[in-house]
């Protein structure tokens, strides 16, 4: 590094020197030693030392003036000895020159820079700007020239500005978007020797709509089956637009063809491509095929590139129709059809017909589902379609009759298509005419002659034609009756006149008039509707005060009250009565009359218990069981044997105890007793042979503790109670039997 001294003084002088020492001398330096040299200031005794005896001032270390450009240094000459200053201190300042040291650098590298596609030779792109840190205002050394390195023939760089421009034309993004550019700056204005530098530039092509879009095929096929329902999709097709974004949407339309009304078109949002869908149906046996002409074009067209044009493409789609097996088809959308009411079975309302549509035409068969027709009123024959009545109708009941009819190809795939049947039931005059109200007339007793009680009308179930009227008359066995009368107001209403007065309701407090009400139809029908009229008591102004009959007779010393009593009494006493007649119902009748001493004619009824659930050999039910109810004879129950078999000689006659055979005995009346058809069952014999595993106790039973009286002494019986009584009466000590007025014995 070259320096420059420069002196406030004209005490000292100074020279340059290449070896980078400075010379200082003063004028009163007589060369004889006794001179000191004092250097202060920037970098004295670091970058910048002085020999004291000679004043060389020499630099310790290389100087670099992007650093710092310059020092300022004070010398001073003082004596050795004394150190005294022999002259005023010296300012001087030392300038670094500049050498070129420092290359060119681009600060703000790497650089990304956008140009739009097919741009003109010349555009900008950008600027790119180096510095230089050497000193600018001596020679050359920051004096910068920009070239291009790399990105030929693409692209240029102006040298002096470092502005990039293009340079070749139609560069097109979709043949290549992406360049990457070496730009070079080199100091000392660009000759040899000079420093450089250099950074990369990356320029990125932006699309512009510069391409129309193109149907990859000119003639698309597709198929649809007939069985198809509108909003199905048919099929897809697609333009193609290289261009980005906005630039390359594709809007689709149909634009000709002998299916646009068949077929409708829409745009799938995510995919961009045209949908074609089914608008109505098609039917294979009336065209097989159809042609559409579809046009792909963009929305958003550059004015720049409109001559690029036409920005847009068609395509033809052929649809092909396939046959399927289809449901049959009714001629009509729907039937209304009337049938007559009363209607005998089996008359005909009307007839439905369908056909196959297919190619096949295979025949149809009809019925009626039965949900439509759930009182099942009509019936179609299978068929032809023909609509029956299974019975009379009624109009009144019901007037119309909503069913369906369904249609099924037979050999086909169980397809079936219904239709709606509407049947009204016509009217026939088959109702009388009746009142329209049914109350009764209240009348006062003082009513006056001639006066109009009631105005009547009548209703008809069956509908009234034009001008049809209702008449009134009074019916012939009433015609010359002396109370009232009838006149027809010939407005479908008739007035009731009063005619006479004086009545009183205690003489007759009621009136039944029939009348004759015609409905003048075809064919008319009338009725006869009695109409009651009931005397009532009024006051002045015909106020009704009592409708109700009192009596005028009351037997002489007796109240309301007491009637009142006597009647309560009377029901009373019947209620007992039913209540005895009911309990001696209940209660079992003997069969046969016996002699109470007799006691194999007397069976027992003994409040004891069984032995529970277990005892199942108590009842023997053999013994009863009557042989003519297994030939399907079975005797009444419900009443007593107008007939009794005489007593078998001997049972009565037994005398004594000891000789009775009472199982013998019981066998011989169960046989006369079943072969008795007259005979109910009313006897019950009960064998107590088993208690049960459960019962402590003992039998009770006389049939099964002896076979002969005398092996015991019943006496003891006597000592038990009245309810041991007739125990002991028939095993005591008596020895004979009571005469026929005696008790009856209990059955059981």
């Amino acid at each position: 590094t070259h320096t420059h001294t420069h002196t406030h003084t004209h005490a000292f002088c100074t020279c340059l020197c290449v070896s980078h020492t400075l010379l200082l001398h003063s004028d009163v330096d007589s060369g004889v030693g006794n001179i000191k040299y004092i250097l202060s200031g920037e970098g004295a005794g670091t970058i910048f030392v002085i020999d004291d005896k000679t004043g060389n001032i020499h630099a310790t270390k290389t100087l670099d003036r992007e650093e710092q450009a310059q020092y300022t240094l004070t010398a001073q000459a003082v004596n050795r000895d004394t150190n005294k200053p022999l002259e005023p201190p010296s300012e001087f300042i030392v300038k670094v020159q500049d050498i070129n040291d420092n290359p060119p650098e681009f600060l703000h590298g790497p650089y990304y820079a956008r140009v739009p596609e097919m741009s003109n030779v010349g555009t900008s792109v950008m600027q790119v700007t180096a510095s230089d840190a050497d000193d600018p205002t001596y020679g050359n050394s920051a004096r910068l020239v920009y070239s291009i390195l790399q990105g030929q023939p693409y692209f240029s760089v102006e040298s002096q500005t470092g502005i990039i421009r293009t340079a070749l034309p139609n560069m097109d993004r979709e043949a290549r978007q992406e360049y990457d550019v070496l730009i070079q700056a080199k100091d000392m204005g660009g000759h040899m020797g000079g420093l450089s530098g250099t950074t990369q530039v990356k320029i990125t092509l932006t699309d512009v709509n510069d391409n129309p879009p193109k149907f990859p095929q000119s003639v698309y096929s597709m198929s649809v089956s007939e069985d198809k329902v509108p909003g199905e999709e048919v099929g897809r097709l697609k333009a193609k637009d290289p261009d980005l974004g906005d630039n390359g949407m594709v809007n689709y339309r149909l634009v000709d063809g002998d299916g646009l009304g068949l077929f409708e078109l829409s745009t799938d949002s995510e995919t961009r491509e045209a949908v074609i869908k089914l608008k109505k149906h098609v039917d294979f046996e009336t065209k097989r095929s159809y042609t559409l002409r579809v046009e792909g074009s963009n929305p958003y067209i550059d004015p720049q590139y409109i001559a690029w044009g036409p920005y847009k493409d068609e395509a033809t789609i052929k649809i092909s129709v396939e046959d399927a097996d289809e449901p049959p088809a009714f001629v009509a959308p729907s039937y209304t059809f009337e049938v007559a009411e009363n209607a005998p079975e089996g008359a005909q309302v009307g007839r439905v017909h369908a056909k196959d549509t297919d190619v096949a035409n295979n025949p149809v068969r009809y019925m009626i589902p039965l949900y439509t027709d759930i009182e099942q009123f009509f019936s179609v024959n299978p068929d032809d379609g023909m609509i029956t009545t299974t019975r009379p109708l009624d109009r009144e009941a019901q007037a119309w009759h909503n069913i369906s009819v369904s249609a099924t190809e037979i050999g086909g795939h169980h397809q079936d298509t219904k239709v709606r049947v509407n049947i009204k039931v016509k009217d026939v005059n088959d109702n009388s005419p009746e009142f329209a109200t049914n109350n009764e007339v209240l009348m006062c007793e003082t009513v006056a002659l001639g006066k109009v009680i009631e105005t009547v009308s009548a209703v008809d179930k069956d509908e009234m034609a034009h001008r049809q009227h209702f008449t009134f008359s009074l019916a012939p066995e009433v015609t010359h009756n002396h109370n009232f009368s009838l006149k027809d107001n010939r407005d479908s209403t008739a007035s009731i006149y009063v005619l006479r007065k004086g009545f009183s309701r205690l003489t007759q407090d009621v009136y039944y008039l029939p009348i004759e009400i015609n409905d003048n139809g075809f064919p008319a029908l009338s009725s006869t509707n009695t109409l009651t009229i009931r005397v009532c008591s009024c006051d002045s102004r015909d106020t009704i005060l009592s409708c109700n009959v009192e009596p005028y007779v009351l037997p002489a010393g007796l109240s309301p009250g007491a009637l009142i009593a006597i009647l309560a009494c009377i029901v009373i006493l019947l209620g007992i009565v039913v209540l005895f007649v009911a309990l001696r119902r209940q209660k079992k009748e003997p069969l046969i009359v016996f002699e109470e001493e007799d006691i194999r004619e007397n069976i027992i009824t003994y409040d004891d218990e069984g032995g529970g659930e277990e005892d199942t050999e108590a009842f023997d039910i053999a013994t009863l069981q009557n042989p003519d109810g297994a030939n399907g004879f079975l005797p009444r129950k419900d009443i007593k044997p107008e007939l009794q078999f005489p007593i078998r000689p001997g049972g009565a006659g037994h005398n004594g105890a000891n000789s009775v055979d009472v199982d013998d005995f019981i066998k011989t009346r169960i046989a006369e007793a079943d072969g008795d058809p007259t005979a109910p069952p009313y006897d019950s014999i009960q064998i107590y042979g088993y208690e049960g595993r459960g019962s402590l106790a003992g039998s009770l039973s006389s049939l099964e503790s002896v076979t002969t009286e005398s092996d015991l002494d019943y006496d003891y019986l006597q000592s038990w109670g009245p309810r041991f009584k007739k125990l002991a009466d028939l095993y005591g000590t008596k020895d004979c039997f009571m005469d026929d007025d005696g008790d009856d014995g209990e059955d059981s």
